[in-house]
Formats: structure tokens, C-alpha cells, sequence
């Protein structure tokens, strides 16, 4: 496993702690606010878009891909016939390709391709496997308008990054074609809540709580009808044998630090190429800080470097 190398400067950014301020107003009005209905709880995690800076010479497109409906962010120049699959976080639940929109469009300016970010079907409704058949449906699609599978990475974050990971793992399960790259930011792969940075980062992670976690797990996994050891739904079950090149990152003040440390472990173990980076002193997914702090910025250019290695 290749350790990306640290690029941050000492200490956090002043602009880092824009990401950290949102997560605890966010985290406030989730404690203050009972019965916050579902309709509300997405609209308030709609505002994640808020840290990003708006990418310049990039343009957006609605479409739909494989029955899945989206964005596509066209960075100019970019090379059309690389793609990018980003399925946006939000424990399944909350999140929407508007909120991560800016971010998928910096990765992508950042390594020079396209990229379509996913509106999957959102849990409660649409408990999994529906999140997982959604990018399926939407990389099956993308090869039928004569995209080549290895030119696809699927991308995501949190809850996202969960299906970066399980798409691939589902479309081998078909016999179909792999991406030829995998890039999860703050992965939340863990159905069990066992994960010891819950414990031990409790205190500094503005956002992420057990109970939020367990409420999230309900809905995907269809109040405990589906197993949380199922590998599609928790990658950490999973088995790794010819998994693309794989890029995983998280912020070492977060509470889902472990998933993203477990899951390069045992994806390196199974043979695969896997770079780890961990944001020092950073909040979860804080690719979010995307041209507003500078360790976004040198994580987005170390993942353009990679990506192109």
C-alpha cells in the first residue's frame, strides 16, 4: 500500500474551519429539532455545497443515465471518453447531485475528465440494494454509449464511498466489466457501528454520532431486515480479489476514520493497488474545503497525480 505523502502545511487552515462550522450547525439543529421530518433533514445536508468553491470553466448538464437522473459536470478541455461516476454521501439518506456538484467537478477539472453525479435512490424509500442497482444501471449505461469500462472510476464520499466501492464489487458479482479506478473520500462502509474511532474521535468530529449513524443504518437496511454483514452493504465483509486501483482518504479528526483505514488494509491484503491519505486534523469528506483551504486543494491535486499515474 503506497502512503500518499502529507501536502498540508502545519496546522489547520483558517479555511478549514468552514467544513468543521457547518457540520456543528448541522449537528445543532439535529439536537434541538424534534421530529425534523425527512423532507427537512434532506435540505438541510442540501446546503454540504456551502465549503466549495464554485469551479470556474466548468459547465453543468442534467441528464439521465441508465435511468438514473444526474449532473454532468463538463470541465473545459476535458477528455470526454474518461468519466467519472460520483455517487454523492449522505448516509444513503440526505445528500443529492446538486450538494456535490462542485466537488465532483473539481476532481474531475483536477484530473482532466468528465463527470456524472448520481441521483440514487435515497433510503428510507428505497432501501438497499437500490443505491448499488442505480450506479450499476448508470456504469452499464455509460459502456453502452461507448464509454470503455477501464475509462470509468466510480468516486464517492461517506455514504458515496460505500458505493464507489460496492459497484464494482456488484458488477463482478454479474460477470460484467470493472471500472479501471476507485477513489472513496471518508468511505462509511461499517453497518455494525464497531469501528473504534467512534470511541476515540468522538470529541473532534463536529458531524458524525452513533446515534446518527444507527438512524441512517435503520433506513438502508430496512429497519435490520437485511443483514449489515451483507457485502454490498458493508464493503468490510467483502472480498477484494482483482479490485481496480483503489484511492481512499479521510480526516484523522473524524469518527469513520477506521473505515477508510480497515478497508485499504483489507483491499491491500486481497492484492490490491491502494493509496491511503489521511487529512491531518481534518473533518469528514473535507474535499469539501475544494478552493477555499488549501488541504482540499493538495488532496484533489494528489488524487489528479494518481489518477493519472
Amino acid at each position: 500500500m503506497t502512503t500518499a505523502p502529507s501536502t498540508r502545511p502545519p496546522g489547520t487552515s483558517a479555511g478549514a474551519d468552514a467544513l468543521r462550522a457547518l457540520y456543528a450547525d448541522w449537528a445543532g439543529i439535529i439536537a434541538t429539532t424534534p421530529g425534523l421530518t425527512t423532507r427537512l433533514f434532506r435540505s438541510i445536508f442540501d446546503e454540504w455545497h456551502q465549503p466549495t468553491r464554485e469551479p470556474e470553466d466548468v459547465t453543468y448538464r442534467e441528464d439521465t443515465v441508465g435511468g438514473v437522473p444526474g449532473i454532468w459536470a463538463l470541465p473545459a478541455g476535458a477528455d470526454s471518453s474518461q468519466v467519472m461516476l460520483y455517487t454523492h454521501g449522505g448516509g444513503f439518506a440526505v445528500g443529492s447531485a446538486s450538494s456535490h456538484r462542485k466537488l465532483a467537478a473539481h476532481v474531475a477539472k483536477a484530473a482532466g475528465v468528465t463527470a456524472f453525479v448520481l441521483d440514487y435512490r435515497r433510503a428510507p424509500e428505497h432501501p438497499h440494494p437500490a443505491q448499488v442497482e442505480d450506479g450499476v444501471a448508470a456504469f452499464t449505461a455509460l459502456t453502452e454509449r461507448g464509454v470503455r469500462p477501464h475509462d470509468i472510476t466510480t468516486v464517492g464520499d461517506s455514504a458515496g464511498g460505500n458505493l464507489a466501492i460496492a459497484i464494482p464489487l456488484a458488477l463482478r458479482e454479474r460477470g460484467l466489466p470493472l471500472p479501471g479506478r476507485v477513489i472513496a473520500f471518508s468511505p462509511w462502509l461499517d453497518m455494525e457501528n464497531s469501528g473504534d474511532t467512534l470511541v476515540t474521535n468522538d470529541a473532534t468530529d463536529a458531524l458524525i454520532s452513533v446515534p446518527l449513524l444507527d438512524g441512517m443504518i435503520a433506513g438502508v437496511l430496512a429497519d435490520g431486515k437485511i443483514d449489515p454483514r451483507t457485502p454490498l452493504a458493508n464493503p468490510l465483509y467483502a472480498d477484494f480479489t482483482g479490485f481496480p486501483r483503489l484511492y481512499v482518504n479521510a480526516g484523522s479528526a473524524e469518527s469513520l476514520l477506521d473505515n477508510a483505514t480497515r478497508v485499504a488494509a483489507k483491499a491491500e491484503a486481497a492484492g490490491v493497488d491502494v493509496t491511503l491519505s489521511i487529512g491531518e486534523g481534518m473533518q469528514h469528506v473535507f474535499p469539501f474545503l475544494a478552493g477555499n483551504a488549501p488541504e482540499a486543494d493538495a488532496e484533489i491535486a494528489a488524487i489528479a497525480k494518481w489518477y493519472r499515474g
